[in-house]
């Protein structure tokens, strides 16, 4: 292997794009998080509130440590919001935990993608961790069968990653109509809503172009060792 400079044309777009959307997510999280909401709701009652409208009273929500460390588990059936969100009556808490409810819903109504995603993480789990590793040898050893395989384990990351984005996005959908159908929103609440919702959806879109930038990069490298070969 040697410093390429083909491959930051690849990567950095995506980089750059994975690292303006961390920022504006903390950055969004962070100025929404000090504008209390006018109902005053916890995202812990936000939460509890909107899986009961939709029938999902079984579902539990609970506190876990950690900064946006939310998520919604489907083995459990229990939504985790971090502290900051759990007891929280900003702006910023009521629309992260309408995200999480969404995927709750999702996971109620059966939702495809989400449903695919969820079988895909033990073979992206095994791309991600053996995936790099094979490629890196492969180049070292010269050897482009065994790239071409790190490669096959490393596009189940990039599917993964794919597959992600709907189910995020839709997530987002999900729990913003449910508050607004409800009217736990206020009309001045809305844009904030919106806007945190929106920076963290950037950040999965980030996450699959630098995994598809990743892919095409060692894809064209593969393919270059091949016609070395042949010369």
């Amino acid at each position: 292997m040697y410093f390429d400079p083909m491959y930051f044309v690849f990567i950095l777009p995506a980089f750059l794009l994975s690292a303006w959307a961390s920022w504006a997510t903390r950055s969004r999280f962070e100025k929404w998080s000090h504008v209390p909401t006018r109902s005053g709701a916890t995202g812990e009652s936000v939460a509890r509130f909107l899986l009961e409208q939709n029938g999902l009273s079984n579902v539990a929500v609970v506190p876990v440590r950690g900064a946006l460390s939310d998520h919604y588990d489907p083995r459990e059936h229990v939504v985790r919001l971090s502290e900051p969100v759990f007891y929280g009556r900003s702006i910023s808490a009521m629309a992260v935990a309408a995200h999480e409810t969404g995927h709750a819903i999702q996971h109620a109504r059966g939702y495809a993608p989400m449903i695919l995603r969820n079988m895909a993480v033990p073979l992206a789990s095994i791309g991600s961790n053996l995936g790099m590793l094979i490629i890196f040898a492969g180049f070292l050893l010269s050897l482009t069968p065994v790239v071409w395989a790190g490669i096959g384990l490393f596009s189940a990351v990039v599917a993964f990653q794919v597959i992600t984005l709907p189910v995020e996005l839709d997530a987002s959908s999900r729990g913003k109509a449910e508050l607004f159908r409800l009217g736990m929103v206020a009309p001045e609440e809305r844009a904030g809503v919106s806007q945190v919702l929106t920076a963290a959806a950037m950040t999965y879109v980030g996450a699959a172009l630098s995994a598809i930038s990743t892919l095409a990069y060692y894809v064209l490298r593969a393919g270059s060792m091949g016609d070395r070969r042949r010369a």
